[in-house]
Formats: structure tokens, C-alpha cells, sequence
């Protein structure tokens, strides 16, 4: 933080106008007026002089008290976020381009009251502006809604899930696979192509087809590579898989369902959310969730009330344990999902959800990949964007595009260094898919191009694998990817912390339906 930002946000905290702290300190009211703009800098003695002034102000002063602004993350300031408001409401269909120009002059303004002030106008505005003329998606909340506009696929006969040891075997081997394909992609979790692809080709793993291990990480290459590498987990440096919130959100869907059982309501989400886990545990969306709960905001307006992220990943990452305790049952493993993602998103972002869910719970009895997307698109509207984009990734695949071309068709559509487009909902579901279609059931060719393609790289090598896992069986997977982390998972769930996975997967069938 900049010593002028510091300057502006204790002299609006303290309601100090520009002549009172020049007449306090003895500094020229021109001089403060360079400090305050950044124009000029100050010595160390006059910083003193400043500061020292503004923090012996009486604070029974009837000046109201305001927040230092420095200690609010950007995910829990919307003002600090309009920009991504304006494109998250242009996305949705809201007629608002003619405050383009708004949006983005208060996306610029120093963080304080007067930008918060504006940014609370603005939000009124997205809330209550009509749908463009000429919007092509229908794409509603509620579940009897998204029911209504599905176009399920025909199946002939009945899946009849596994049992016994079979039903094991699924079950541990969705958990397994989410494990692995996170971890693969924990490591390079934010880096972006550019640099992730030099770093593959250069350790000889490119296209990929291992974990990226700490042997690999020459000085050479970590010297060049902005990313922090050094800070990061590798795969032959783990004796459990370490802390991260794609696992989390597993286990504490597990605790939700010993809780509250398998008609489980939002409201119970919102519960579970707060006793288990602090504000820091949860990100973009959630953190807001998070956020409005404590301020009061029951779902599903704490999904609604300042969410700019609400149809980013977030949800989409969540749904794996619907899908586990749901098998062959994609119908009621996507109304599962819809209760939990209700509670931190709308439209895509809670189709997201849905859709890897039923996927998941396909996966349980059908072995054809592209029966097990359509299984997870027949839970969400057909007349969405993540519906569309979906059906385009199959069609494309059908019609005979490559790899390269599909990978790149993503890519082109939606830019990795803009933070909703890497963090959005479709983009990533649209990796997922691609990812399962080429890699053709094939668990370790699959969550390597899920995560080669860069992204989001860990959630959607934990979808892919998760799905996979579910397919293919805990038998089907290769040590490579799973000796690591010997069956063990740290968390950071109060009261739960390190758990096996074996017994993770045995309390899970405890909750099948």
C-alpha cells in the first residue's frame, strides 16, 4: 500500500481535512496536498510527523468511525470488484451497457466510502435492470424451473448400481481419483500457460503424464518462472495430501449428511459452513456467502446480495459427495447439488454444480463417456450457456476436431489471464469435458490434459478425476497416483483434521440412499 493510500484512508477515517492536519503538524497545505495525490513523497521525519498526528485523534471525536480499508480482501469488498460485476451482469443478460463507462471510472477510484457509496447505487441498478432485448437464454434459480427446461436423454433400460465390494471399489476409487487429480494440479494452481508449458516440456513432461515433482525444479527454471514454484506441493515431498479447499468442500459434504441427513436444506449448508470452517477456508463467491451469513442474508440471497462471482467455480467444485451417495441416480444427486450451490450462486454457477454431479452419480453404471456428460447436461436447462457450450464440446468432438483444435478453441474463447474467464464456471466445465471425451476413459491421459490446459487447474483435475475414479474403480488406478499421499487427507475442518481415505469411502455407502 502506497504511502498516499495510507495518507487518504486514515485522513477519511479520522474526518481530518487537508487545512486542519496542516495546521496540526506545521506542514504546508500545498505539501500535503502533493502527498495525498502521490505527486510528491515524504521524508522520514514528516511521514512521522503525519502519522503520529492522525493517531493521537481523540476517538470520542463525533466523527462517525470508518474501516481501514487496507484490511478488507478484495473478495469481500464488491466495490472493489465492480469491473467483474459489470461483465458477470452483461454476461447474464442485464441491459446495463450504457453505465459501461461508469462501471469502469468507479473500478478506478481509491478504496474508501465514496467509491463503497457508488458501488451500492450501481449494484441497485444491476438488480433491478431489465434482460436486453434479444437475449437468447433462459437460465432460472429455482429447482421446479431448471426441472422444466431439461432435455433428459432416453435410457433404455434401468441402472442398477454396483454392491458389495463392486460398490467399494466405485466408490473409493471416485475418492482416490479426486485426490489425485487435485494434487496434480495443486502444484501449478494460478500458474498460467505461458509459463506452465515451458516448465513441462523442459522437465520432460510435456504433454503431461506424471506429477510435477520437486526433482524437476532446476534453479535454472525457477529463476525464470515468475511463478512461485519453491512455495509450492509437489507429489515426491507429501506423505498426505495437503490441505486444499477442492477436498474440503468432499469432507464436509460428508459431515453435512451424518448432520442433517439426505434431505438436508440450504439453510443446513449455511450451518455447516459456519461451524466448520473459518471466513479464510472459503473463496470469491463462498467468502461473500460466507460473508452475507454473518451479516444475516439466508440463502438463497446470500448468493445474490453483492456476489460478483456468482456463476464462477466455485460451486461446481463442490458437488462430488451428491454424486458418491447418489450412484446411478443423476436426477437426485443434481437436487442435492442445486440445495448446497443455492447458497453461493445463480444460473451457470449452480448448473455447474449439477452437472458434475450427475456426471459423477452416472458415472456409477455407465462406462460411456459421452453418455456420462449427457447424463449430467439432462440435470441442467437446456436453454443455458453452460448447456450450449457443453453440447458444442461433444458435437465438435463427434464431428472429428482434434485435440489441439478443441484445447485451443477454449483458449480462444475465453482469456486465461482475466480472472473471470480462469475462474468462470463454463470455461472450466468446458475443460472437464473436452478432457473426458479425448482422454477416452483413460484416467491418467484425462485429469493430464485437464490440467495441462491450465486454468483452473486443480478443481478441474479433481472433477475429471473424481468422475474417472468413479468409471474406472479404485482398482483401475495406477500407484503411481496414489501411493503419494498413503490414503491419507488433511483437512482444515474443525474437529476433523487427518482422515483415511478407505474410511472415507466406507462411511460414504453408510449415506447411499
Amino acid at each position: 500500500m502506497t504511502f498516499s493510500d495510507r495518507f487518504n484512508a486514515f485522513r477519511e477515517k479520522y474526518c481530518l481535512s487537508i487545512d486542519a492536519l496542516s495546521e496540526k503538524t506545521g506542514i504546508e497545505k500545498n505539501m500535503l496536498l502533493k502527498l495525498e495525490s502521490g505527486e510528491a513523497a515524504p521524508s522520514e521525519d514528516m511521514e512521522k510527523t503525519i502519522f503520529a498526528c492522525i493517531n493521537c485523534q481523540d476517538s470520542s471525536s463525533s466523527c462517525m468511525p470508518k474501516p481501514d480499508y487496507s484490511m478488507q480482501h478484495g473478495w469481500e469488498s464488491y466495490a472493489a470488484e465492480i469491473s467483474v460485476e459489470y461483465r458477470q451482469s452483461i454476461e447474464e443478460g442485464k441491459d446495463i451497457e450504457k453505465y459501461e463507462d461508469l462501471f469502469a471510472s468507479v473500478s478506478k477510484m481509491p478504496s474508501g466510502s465514496h467509491k463503497d457509496r457508488i458501488a451500492d447505487v450501481l449494484y441497485e441498478i444491476v438488480t433491478k435492470a431489465d434482460t436486453r432485448c434479444g437475449y437468447q437464454y433462459t437460465e432460472p434459480d429455482d429447482l421446479p424451473s431448471i426441472r422444466a427446461l431439461r432435455d433428459r436423454p432416453e435410457q433404455e433400460n434401468a441402472s442398477v448400481a454396483p454392491v458389495g465390494e463392486a460398490l467399494f471399489d466405485k466408490i473409493y476409487g471416485a475418492w482416490l481419483g479426486r485426490i489425485a487429480g487435485c494434487m496434480l494440479g495443486k502444484t501449478v494452481e494460478g500458474i498460467r500457460t505461458n509459463e506452465l508449458h515451458p516448465l513441462l516440456k523442459e522437465s520432460g513432461n510435456f504433454p503431461m503424464h506424471r506429477y510435477i515433482l520437486s526433482t524437476d525444479l532446476t534453479e535454472e527454471i525457477v529463476q525464470k518462472t515468475k511463478y512461485p514454484l519453491k512455495t509450492r506441493a509437489y507429489a515426491d515431498a507429501i506423505d498426505a495430501m495437503p490441505v486444499d479447499d477442492d477436498t474440503n468442500y468432499v469432507v464436509l459434504a460428508q459431515v453435512l449428511i451424518d448432520k442433517y441427513g439426505r434431505d438436508f436444506t440450504s439453510d443446513d449448508v449455511m450451518h455447516v459452513w459456519v461451524d466448520y470452517q473459518s471466513k479464510n477456508a472459503y473463496c470469491t463467491a463462498e467468502r461473500v456467502a460466507y460473508v452475507n451469513f454473518v451479516k444475516g442474508f439466508r440463502p438463497p440471497f446470500s448468493a445474490r446480495y453483492k456476489n460478483p462471482y456468482r456463476e464462477w467455480i466455485g460451486a461446481q467444485i463442490r458437488g462430488d459427495y451428491f454424486g458418491y451417495i447418489n450412484p446411478g441416480n443423476p436426477e437426485k444427486a443434481a437436487e442435492m447439488a442445486w440445495r448446497d450451490a443455492s447458497i453461493s450462486h445463480v444460473k451457470n454457477g449452480i448448473y455447474g454444480e449439477m452437472f458434475a454431479s450427475a456426471m459423477i452419480a452416472q458415472a456409477a453404471v455407465e462406462q460411456d463417456i459421452e453418455m456420462i456428460l449427457k447424463a449430467g447436461l439432462g440435470e441442467i436447462p437446456k436453454t443455458s450457456r453452460l448447456h450450449e457450450a457443453i453440447s458444442e464440446i461433444i458435437s465438435d468432438y463427434k464431428k472429428g476436431m482434434s485435440r489441439e483444435a478443441a484445447f485451443a478453441g477454449i483458449h480462444a474463447r475465453w482469456n486465461e489471464h482475466n480472472s473471470h474467464d480462469w475462474c468462470h464456471t463454463i470455461s472450466n466445465a468446458e475443460i472437464v469435458a473436452a478432457s473426458l471425451l479425448y482422454g477416452a476413459g483413460d484416467f491418467a491421459s484425462s485429469i493430464c490434459m485437464a490440467v495441462e490446459t491450465g486454468f483452473d487447474t486443480d478443481c478441474n483435475g479433481a472433477t475429471v478425476g473424481s468422475i474417472l475414479g468413479m468409471r474406472n474403480g479404485a482398482w483401475s488406478l495406477d500407484e503411481k497416483w496414489t501411493k503419494p499421499f498413503n490414503d491419507l487427507l488433511d483437512t482444515s475442518i474443525f474437529g476433523i483434521g487427518r482422515v483415511k481415505m478407505s474410511d472415507m469411502a466406507r462411511k460414504t455407502i453408510s449415506h447411499i440412499g
